[in-house]
């Protein structure tokens, strides 16, 4: 996945929770002023780690919360699921999927992030 994009109603809004949850930073985009086009840039995301992305405004309207899934979902390493998982519900996000357990796997949530969108997050298993 060489760039992925995420759609919001409230570009501010998912700024400050994606800051929060993965501690992302976020920069203008020249040429994107129109569509509130900001560049990701976090541990695994940004112009020299294999990886861009970005966050704009959505384009068709909002989002149903709650309702079918509407595009990608991404998850994201994590080292404490569960932390980040009440972090996220704590400061707008909503329930999709508790953390879980997959064996050989790992421990995995998913979010939704106020915008309508779902994000996953994974603490891997240990390998043994």
């Amino acid at each position: 996945m060489p760039h992925f994009e995420i759609h919001a109603d409230d570009v501010s809004a998912a700024k400050t929770f994606y800051k929060g949850l993965f501690s992302w930073e976020f920069s203008a985009m020249p040429g994107g002023e129109d569509m509130d086009y900001v560049l990701i840039e976090g541990r695994d995301i940004g112009m020299d780690k294999g990886v861009t992305a970005g966050l704009m405004r959505r384009m068709d309207g909002p989002a149903s919360s709650g309702g079918p899934i509407r595009g990608g979902t991404m998850t994201f390493a994590v080292a404490d699921c569960d932390e980040r998982y009440q972090w996220a519900l704590a400061n707008g996000g909503a329930e999709a999927m508790p953390p879980q357990d997959f064996p050989g796997i790992g421990r995995c949530a998913y979010v939704e992030d106020g915008q309508g969108n779902v994000v996953g997050m994974i603490t891997p298993a240990e390998s043994t």
